[in-house]
């Protein structure tokens, strides 16, 4: 069976500081072990700051073409979120990069309302699953981990899907800059959508004090199907690899098939 080697980076950020960050994080994946896929925080490039005006670029611009040669550099999938500007609209987007230079992206849907959020960046109306190795992925963005309905496995479509217990996906991946105040809600809620959709979940979280002194503990976890805690760090720079087994994946959904006794739902955006 496929296994799928990742790596979380648990960084302090330099707020609203592109070049700094850059750089930083540059030395971070220069110095990584053999992976393949590597996973950076909400917002890496700046912090998670309301001034898409001032700080955002466009799919040509510098963090973009600086994934494109961190991937191609070390031959990895690189994954994170940065501010974009896209037909006269900011988006909060993250960016699935391949080693070869093509992407996926996903603007998070759950603007956070409580920051103001909603106010600079549109919405995304539209999940990216992105696949590798077999593996399929969700990836989506800090505040929409509240929202169970937005990462809920979708039922089987076909007969054979059902007969085989297949799932939409395999692991579940959130970036994020969440604070260090609301933290048991975050460590509570990942374990939460690891079990109730039977797959991986990886949480990449900042740590230390943004701009606006709100402090992070980092808290970034790998979750296993069970909800079981495989992997978590809090209140320090952390970079951990992980390698995840697809077969411990398919046993736990075919002792314990849940899935298919899922409720089947429409999403209407």
């Amino acid at each position: 069976m496929s296994t799928l080697t990742v790596t979380t980076i648990q960084t302090i950020l330099h707020w609203e500081d592109k070049a700094a960050n850059l750089q930083m994080l540059e030395e971070k994946i220069g110095q990584l072990p053999k992976t393949e896929v590597v996973v950076l925080p909400e917002m890496f490039s700046t912090g998670f700051s309301m001034k898409p005006e001032v700080l955002a670029e466009t799919m040509e611009g510098e963090t973009i073409n600086w994934m494109k040669r961190m991937a191609a550099q070390k031959k990895i999938i690189l994954a994170g979120s940065l501010i974009i500007e896209d037909s006269g609209h900011y988006y909060n987007r993250l960016v699935w990069m391949l080693p070869n230079g093509q992407y996926g992206y996903y603007d998070k849907r759950h603007l956070f309302a409580y920051a103001g959020e909603h106010e600079h960046y549109t919405p995304g109306h539209k999940r990216l699953i992105a696949s590798v190795k077999g593996w399929r992925i969700n990836l989506l963005v800090c505040y929409d981990l509240r929202f169970p309905v937005w990462a809920r496995q979708a039922t089987p479509l076909t007969e054979a899907e059902a007969a085989n217990n297949e799932a939409e996906y395999d692991l579940l991946i959130y970036v994020a800059n969440w604070p260090e105040r609301r933290n048991h809600a975050w460590k509570t809620l990942l374990q939460a959508r690891a079990i109730e959709n039977q797959c991986y979940v990886i949480g990449a979280n900042r740590v230390g004090k943004d701009g606006n002194d709100i402090y992070h503990s980092g808290d970034s976890m790998i979750v296993d199907p069970m909800g079981e805690v495989l992997y978590t760090k809090a209140h320090e720079e952390d970079i951990h690899t992980l390698t995840l087994q697809k077969e411990k994946l398919e046993e736990i959904r075919h002792k314990l098939p849940f899935l298919e006794d899922a409720d089947n739902f429409i999403i209407q955006s």
